[in-house]
C-alpha cells in the first residue's frame, strides 16, 4: 500500500450541535473552516499551528489532528515513518463551534487523502465510526464530515448519521464570547434525570426543528425551545443565557451552540439587525450553511 508523495490539504467546517432541543442528535455545518496540510516524511513529526490555538495546542503526538491521523492510518494498516503537519485554525477553540470535531474529522480525512487508495480503504462510514470513537458523540463530527444539517445518533458501537433537507434561505449568526467553557465542564452540570413532561416537550421541539429547517422557517422560534440542557448550564455561561433570552424575547431563534458559550441564531432573513446585538467584547459572525463538509482542496 503506497502513500501519496507531496503535501495534501483539506478544509473542514465549524459545526453547531444540539441547535436547542436536538441534544446529541442534531448538528449543522457552518461556513467557517480550518485548513490542514499534511505530508508524509521519512521520520519524525513536525507540527506547525497558525491562528486559533497557536499559543496553547501541543505540537507532538498528543495533538488531536495527529491522533486522528494515527487512528486512520492504523485502520488502513499503514504506518508512515514521519509526518509534517500545518494547521491554519480559524474556528474558535472551546466555544461550542466544533473545533475538536474539526480537528478529528480533518485529521481523518487528511490521512485518507495521503493514501493512494484512501477512498476505498477508509469510506465515510469508517471515518464516521473512527471520529465518533475519538469524540464520544456524533453531533459535531457528523456534520463536519458530511456538511449540511445532520440527524445522528449511536447505540453502543453503532453510529449513524444522515443529512436532512435544509432550506437554502437558512443561515446563521454566531456571537462568540472572549472566553471559553470546556465541554466536560458544561456536561458536568447536567442532571442525571429530567421530568417526563420536559422530555416529551423536547422531543416535540426536536421533531418540529427538522420540519422548520427543511421547509417551515416560520416555526424556528418555537422549534428551537430547549428543555434538556441550556438552563442547567447557566451558571457556567450566564452572559450567554442572558443573550439567548433577550434575543428570543425579540423573536429570534437563538440557542446555545453545542456546549457553549457561543450563541447561535438561526434565521431565514439574513443577519439584518442581529449584528448590532453583539455584546461588548464579543465577536459576531454571519455564516452560511456549509453543504460540503470536509473536503480535499489540493494534493
Amino acid at each position: 500500500m503506497s502513500l501519496v508523495s507531496g503535501p495534501v490539504t483539506v478544509t473542514v467546517p465549524a459545526t453547531s450541535a444540539n441547535l436547542g432541543p436536538g441534544f446529541d442528535c442534531l448538528g449543522l455545518a457552518l461556513d467557517l473552516h480550518d485548513t490542514l496540510t499534511g505530508e508524509v516524511a521519512d521520520a519524525g513529526l513536525v507540527v506547525e499551528i497558525v491562528g486559533e490555538g497557536a499559543d496553547s495546542l501541543p505540537r507532538d503526538e498528543t495533538h488531536l489532528v495527529v491522533r486522528a491521523m494515527s487512528a486512520a492510518f492504523a485502520a488502513a494498516g499503514v504506518g508512515p515513518g514521519g509526518l509534517r503537519l500545518r494547521c491554519d485554525n480559524v474556528i474558535p477553540q472551546a466555544r461550542g463551534l466544533g473545533s475538536s470535531s474539526a480537528a478529528i474529522v480533518g485529521g481523518l480525512a487528511l490521512a485518507r487523502a495521503l493514501l493512494d487508495d484512501g477512498a476505498s480503504l477508509l469510506p465515510d462510514s469508517v471515518l464516521l465510526a473512527l471520529a465518533n470513537q475519538l469524540e464520544g458523540h456524533p453531533d459535531n463530527v457528523a456534520p463536519a464530515l458530511f456538511g449540511g444539517f445532520v440527524v445522528c445518533g449511536q447505540t453502543d458501537e453503532d453510529v449513524w448519521a444522515d443529512q436532512a433537507p435544509i432550506a437554502r434561505e437558512i443561515s446563521a449568526v454566531v456571537f462568540v464570547p472572549p472566553t471559553g467553557v470546556s465541554t466536560e465542564a458544561a456536561r458536568g452540570l447536567l442532571p442525571a434525570e429530567i421530568p417526563h413532561a420536559a422530555a416529551a416537550a423536547n422531543t416535540g421541539r426536536a421533531a418540529l426543528l427538522v420540519t422548520a429547517l427543511g421547509h417551515a422557517p416560520q416555526r424556528l422560534l418555537r422549534a428551537t425551545e430547549d428543555f434538556l440542557h441550556q438552563e442547567y448550564r447557566a451558571s457556567a455561561m450566564p452572559e450567554s443565557l442572558a443573550l439567548v433570552h433577550a434575543l428570543r424575547a425579540d423573536g429570534h431563534a437563538a440557542v446555545v451552540s453545542g456546549a457553549g458559550p457561543t450563541v447561535l441564531v438561526l434565521t431565514a432573513d439574513g443577519p439584518g439587525e442581529l449584528l448590532g446585538r453583539c455584546p461588548d467584547g464579543w465577536s459576531a459572525y454571519p455564516l452560511e450553511v456549509d453543504h460540503a463538509g470536509v473536503r480535499t482542496v489540493a494534493s
